[in-house]
């Protein structure tokens, strides 16, 4: 053990001494090595972040929640707009149907939106999402009031004049988050209560809702505002599964309930789209998953290249130590011994250039992470991977010149100038 530890203690030493002897020669060499392992832990906590920001986006509309809307949330460029646009929109009496013959389901709400221009004393916001809810949207969603309070059942109820809204509505009407509750907006000609503040949500890369731009109010003060009868004003059903229970089979039973609430006959189909956003979800990981193989490749290329420079400068310190070689041959070092020496020096000199590449990455990371809507982030297990690729590449590159080394006769060697 003692033994091992030493010639690792030394090969390190070479490395060193080989940085610091030939800098410009042992630089070009790994810079292969350096660009390689940049665009691989690059591509990877990129895609990985941005990867983590959309599962997040994604799972903030509803864990295990079907959305019946008269719409298809597939798209693409075949997309049937003019099969969906006549179709009647879910109505808010429909939740109460699905909330009676459901046995899977645990929560329904109903929601529905538009804009308005929100005003506060002298000051105004233009085009603010106005979202009425029902009384388990809160069960559904992720929402945290981070001040005040969430809306009560007896103002869902009775459709108190009251709202939760958005921390950008809440600075840049009010200054504050603290100082928005209790205070009166109007909109539309109407005066609404602030109850509580949502926390600071931040952009979302796959639409869904904009809390920070938005007050929540009880569907019943909204209707008494707005026409929700409207087919044309939009507005879904959400309906989450039980725990445990398949989404598969929230949309069977889903489909049946529509269709006896629709009154649609065997022959009829559907006038209505059962939507399951955790689809999304399987979507982008394919996705990404390509990209991660396309970064793969063009990391590969550059480490080839990198692994070809380390193999090189390796002949080279070969060729320069030939008669040390020989002289630790003749004193009894062992052909194990010599072999072990060069495969370590040639580690350490790819973990070296994966060190510079790491901080090139960290620093690029730092600061795009300022002025992304998301923060890039190097996980443990990518700088993991980069160092186990350079230890494997080290060894790869180095075992040739390492094996040319230990076959050297100790005599022909030390005789070498």
């Amino acid at each position: 053990m003692i033994k091992l530890i030493k010639i690792v203690f030394n090969s390190f030493l070479m490395a060193l001494q080989e940085l610091k002897v030939n800098k410009l020669r042992t630089f070009l060499s790994l810079f292969g090595i350096t660009i390689g392992i940049f665009c691989i832990i690059g591509v990877l906590a990129t895609v990985s972040s941005l990867e983590k920001k959309l599962q997040t986006d994604v799972s903030a509309l509803g864990n295990n929640t079907i959305y019946v809307d008269k719409w298809d949330y597939g798209g693409g460029p075949d997309y049937p707009w003019w099969k969906y646009v006549n179709r009647p929109k879910p109505r808010y009496e429909e939740i109460s149907m699905i909330k009676e013959r459901g046995s899977v389901v645990a929560n329904v709400c109903y929601f529905q939106g538009t804009n308005a221009n929100v005003k506060f004393e002298k000051n105004e916001l233009s085009n603010v999402n106005i979202y009425c809810v029902t009384e388990e949207f809160d069960k559904i969603q992720t929402l945290i009031v981070g001040n005040g309070r969430y809306l009560t059942e007896t103002e869902f109820q009775r459709g108190v004049p009251v709202g939760v809204v958005g921390y950008r509505i809440a600075e840049e009407l009010f200054g504050s988050p603290e100082k928005a509750i209790g205070k009166v907006v109007h909109f539309d000609n109407k005066a609404l209560q602030i109850a509580g503040v949502v926390e600071k949500q931040g952009q979302s890369f796959v639409g869904g809702f904009d809390y920070d731009n938005a007050i929540i109010t009880p569907y019943r003060f909204f209707a008494s505002i707005y026409d929700t009868k409207n087919d044309q004003s939009g507005g879904f059903i959400m309906a989450q599964g039980k725990k445990g229970v398949p989404n598969s089979a929230v949309i069977d039973e889903l489909k049946g309930i529509m269709r006896q609430v629709r009154k649609l006959s065997p022959k009829q189909e559907d006038d209505f789209s059962l939507n399951d956003v955790s689809t999304f979800s399987d979507q982008i990981s394919g996705f990404f998953g390509t990209v991660n193989i396309g970064g793969w490749a063009i990391a590969g290329l550059s480490l080839i290249v990198g692994a070809f420079g380390v193999a090189n400068i390796m002949f080279v310190t070969v060729r320069e130590r030939t008669s040390q070689i020989g002289l630790k041959k003749a004193i009894g070092a062992k052909k194990s011994t010599i072999l072990t020496e060069f495969l370590l020096e040639s580690a350490f000199l790819c973990i070296v250039g994966g060190l510079i590449g790491l901080l090139l990455v960290w620093a690029l990371s730092a600061g795009l992470s300022t002025v992304m809507p998301f923060p890039i982030v190097i996980s443990g297990n990518i700088i993991l991977l980069a160092f186990s690729i350079c230890i494997v590449l080290g060894v790869l590159a180095g075992i040739m010149p390492a094996s040319t080394a230990a076959k050297m006769d100790a005599v022909v060697a030390i005789r070498t100038k």
